[in-house]
């Protein structure tokens, strides 16, 4: 029989990923990404953030031919993709399927008061009951951001879609979405398990302009010819799964049942974990989505807390630092040179929109307690890094108000966790051991998509392949210096909330 490979594609705001994994080993065989250096992201007022969803789909074109070079593949060897990507954002096409405007990305804040109207209007706890979520910052608030300041743009929308639905379409020519993208825009009614009409009531939206539904796992289109001839996959092709970025990576984890926990330190930092009860946060600092392993005879759900300023803070230091001039594993190294507590230093990591585990606040990135006779970039590095972890110990904390304790979290040796200062110091402040895998939003999406077309008949199949790598178990010892640290950042993170 010919070799048969899977592909993955994760749409992220720095770059687009590419996965081709060998599906009779569960092995990635290849890997690309595009472009060389991060995405941009326009901000053209305080708050926005903005992106291109044409220059997604240019570098997923780049990103996927690559990745099919280096493996030696043709594309008619792809048996089936899955597509991950940023959620939360809004795409907005006309007619024709060209974008209307740049896509509002996920951390974008300016429709924060929009959707916490839209909250009172519902009314909160029917809307916690039915919908799980304040609309908040999420999609369906935005698309009212823009029918209310860009009626024209409004007028001439044709239907409204994820950024992984946009990539979906230019792939296959199909406009669709998953309840489960319904769900993270704030527009799944649990309940009824439909489109909110709750929600599209509040924000005066029309249910035209959803696009159809298709399952999470399954043929979601095919690759169109004109697709093919751009990518070098074969037309065709089936796209056979779809999910947000943060549910995807869970999955690619092996978190797929109740209890299990994942994690990741991206652009944003998540910890997410799946539960099997309709579960939610009464100020809706963490957020409850569909899970893409759920079915109405067993129901799955992902409680997501989000710190948006993770790696985002990382790159700006590596920019302030000197850009190419100092690469990311010399930033590790030299906050690992630096005892716990970065000699008094506290980083606020908050500088990328507004913080839903904050309630949708906005206090900033800031330093404090820095002297300048006694501190070096060490210092900061370390405290960036103690920070991060801190911000992530703040909203877990709303997660265990909630019934939810991690005694193990999984994670890809990636991004953060390839600092070894950084995931020691998440084990060492959780209490719970983390567990590293060599995988990636982009393998996940391939496994993933190796389940919707069939490749794989079983869950058990579709992770063959995946292993630790490593294993970090907390020291009580290290908690407690950690610990009293963490208590001068809450101390400095309170003083600029009551700042605000």
């Amino acid at each position: 029989m010919s070799q048969r490979y899977l592909l993955g594609l994760d749409i992220g705001s720095s770059f687009v990923k590419a996965s081709l994994l060998d599906a009779a080993c569960g092995r990635a065989v290849a890997a690309a990404s595009a472009p060389a250096s991060e995405m941009t992201i326009a901000a053209p007022q305080p708050g926005w953030a903005e992106q291109d969803p044409q220059e997604w789909w240019r570098h997923g074109v780049t990103a996927t031919r690559e990745v099919l070079a280096r493996a030696g593949a043709p594309g008619s060897a792809v048996a089936g993709i899955g597509i991950s990507y940023q959620m939360h954002g809004l795409v907005l096409v006309d007619r024709r399927g060209q974008p209307l405007r740049p896509s509002i990305i996920w951390c974008d804040s300016r429709a924060v008061s929009i959707g916490e109207a839209a909250f009172e209007r519902i009314g909160r706890l029917t809307c916690l009951a039915r919908v799980l979520n304040s609309p908040g910052n999420f999609t369906a608030a935005k698309l009212a951001w823009v029918r209310e300041n860009e009626p024209d743009v409004f007028a001439a929308a044709d239907k409204a879609m994820l950024p992984g639905d946009y990539i979906a379409f230019r792939l296959t020519g199909r406009v669709a979405t998953t309840a489960s993208g319904l769900s993270e825009g704030v527009l799944w009614d649990f309940l009824d398990r439909r489109a909110s009409a709750d929600v599209l009531e509040a924000l005066e939206l029309p249910d035209r302009l959803l696009p159809e539904l298709v399952p999470t796992f399954g043929e979601q289109g095919v690759v169109s010819p004109e697709a093919a001839a751009e990518t070098g996959l074969a037309a065709g092709t089936p796209v056979a799964y779809r999910a947000g970025d943060q549910p995807n990576n869970a999955f690619s984890l092996r978190v797929l049942h109740p209890g299990e926990v994942a994690a990741t330190a991206g652009t944003s930092g998540v910890v997410y974990a799946v539960i099997d009860t309709a579960a939610w946060d009464n100020e809706s600092r963490v957020n409850t989505f569909l899970h893409v392993t759920d079915r109405p005879e067993a129901p799955r759900y992902g409680v997501l807390l989000c710190v948006n300023g993770t790696g985002a803070l990382n790159s700006w230091l590596k920019r302030l630092l000197g850009g190419a001039q100092v690469s990311y594993d010399e930033m590790n190294r030299l906050a690992a040179d630096v005892p716990i507590g970065a000699g008094g230093v506290v980083v606020l990591p908050f500088g990328n929109g507004a913080e839903r585990s904050l309630g949708n606040r906005e206090p900033g990135a800031s330093v404090h307690h820095l002297s300048l006779v006694r501190h070096g970039r060490a210092h900061l590095l370390r405290a960036a890094q103690e920070g991060i972890v801190f911000a992530l110990h703040h909203g877990m904390g709303i997660m265990r108000e909630m019934g939810l304790q991690a005694t193990a979290v999984r994670a890809g040796r990636a991004n953060m966790f390839l600092s070894p200062v950084f995931a020691q110091a998440f084990a060492d402040v959780s209490g719970a051991t983390v567990e590293l895998y060599d995988t990636d939003g982009a393998q996940g999406a391939a496994r993933a998509a190796g389940l919707g077309a069939g490749v794989f008949p079983t869950e058990e199949e579709a992770f063959v392949g995946l292993r630790p790598l490593d294993r970090l178990d907390p020291d009580a010892r290290r908690q407690a210096q950690y610990l009293e640290a963490y208590a001068r950042w809450q101390a400095a993170l309170n003083k600029e909330l009551e700042r605000g």
